[in-house]
């Protein structure tokens, strides 16, 4: 049985989670203006990434509807840390983070 550690709920059992993608930033305009180019957008939410190795992505406990973050190696599907919203971005920027 794989076991996911919830920053809310402790330990719990993987098939009481969901992955919701990968953790990125919008692009800095919060809307296009009238008549901009949409494409950061589009690609903003419709692109994924899908990186071999380490990766920053959405995860929810469906149970109690709680949203966190977890880093996740998707070579060996193993789950290395997570974190809460709060903890994740507090965090100061780093190049190879997803953030």
């Amino acid at each position: 049985m794989k076991i996911i550690n919830c920053p809310l709920n402790g330990p719990c059992n993987a098939q009481e989670f969901v992955c919701g993608g990968e953790v990125k930033l919008p692009p800095t305009q919060n809307k296009p203006p009238e008549g901009a180019d949409i494409e950061p957008w589009a690609d903003y939410i419709f692109m994924q990434e899908n990186p071999r190795g380490l990766t920053t992505e959405w995860w929810c406990h469906v149970a109690s509807g709680y949203w966190f973050i977890a880093e996740r190696d998707t070579i060996t599907d193993t789950m290395l840390r997570t974190f809460t919203c709060q903890e994740w971005f507090a965090r100061p920027a780093q190049k190879d983070s997803n953030r």
